[in-house]
């Protein structure tokens, strides 16, 4: 299926044969969801289901995985699988199409390569404060992230495990990337983010754009997240 079949799929299916996944900090539930004949696997996790957290106290967590989703899509880099809001058997939540046969590679966390490299470029963008081993999830050739609720913040509080590309400077292809957002942004984002993390996004990209090379890791806050799996 195409994307847009998929995020049909996603929207107008039944939600069923669910299984709550224990190790989640928040709710997040196995669940399959069919409609006309389809079926596909995914993962929902209800706003009635997230812990509050003292430094996101704008929106929901759900909220953000949908916004992380439309970035990367105008982005065109393909990391986050298809997401959409939508109520289910818990309420209101994040929807997300589940990577079936995904694998992790703990060992390649550190090589410089291309599907690396874009991952850390679009958690610049959305200043992901928690990109985890455990989040890269490997197909095949393609490299899909998840777990992206923890993003948008106003303050820049960047976190990752991906610190490799520090100070490489920006392909003409990243920039053209980047310049796109920059005049395209997702109008969905208001209902999503707060006013002010929309213009710290839009400070995020411009800084990028100015600077044309990756960040620092920051030294006045930790750079990366713990547990980093």
């Amino acid at each position: 299926m195409v994307i847009e079949d998929k995020l049909e799929l996603l929207r107008t299916g039944e939600i069923g044969k669910m299984r709550r996944i224990s190790n989640a900090s928040n709710a997040s539930i196995y669940c399959e969801v069919s409609s006309a004949g389809q079926t596909c696997r995914a993962i929902y996790k209800p706003i009635a289901g997230e812990r509050p957290l003292w430094d996101f106290e704008s929106g929901n967590l759900a909220s953000r995985e949908l916004a992380a989703f439309l970035v990367d899509q105008t982005l065109g880099f393909e990391i986050v699988p298809p997401t959409i809001l939508r109520e289910g058997p818990f309420g209101l939540g994040a929807l997300q199409l589940w990577i079936d046969d995904a694998i992790f590679k703990p060992e390649e966390i550190s090589v410089v390569s291309n599907p690396l490299r874009r991952i850390a470029l679009f958690d610049v963008v959305v200043n992901n404060t928690d990109r985890k081993i455990g989040h890269l999830l490997y197909k095949g050739d393609h490299l899909w992230g998840c777990d992206h609720g923890v993003t948008f913040h106003e303050q820049f509080k960047l976190r990752t495990v991906l610190w490799q590309f520090s100070e490489f400077p920006l392909s003409d292809t990243e920039i053209q990337n980047l310049q796109y957002l920059q005049a395209n942004l997702p109008k969905e984002l208001p209902e999503l983010i707060s006013d002010a993390e929309i213009s710290a996004l839009i400070t995020r990209i411009n800084n990028l754009l100015l600077e044309k090379k990756f960040p620092l890791p920051p030294t006045d806050w930790p750079a990366i997240p713990w547990p980093p799996f």
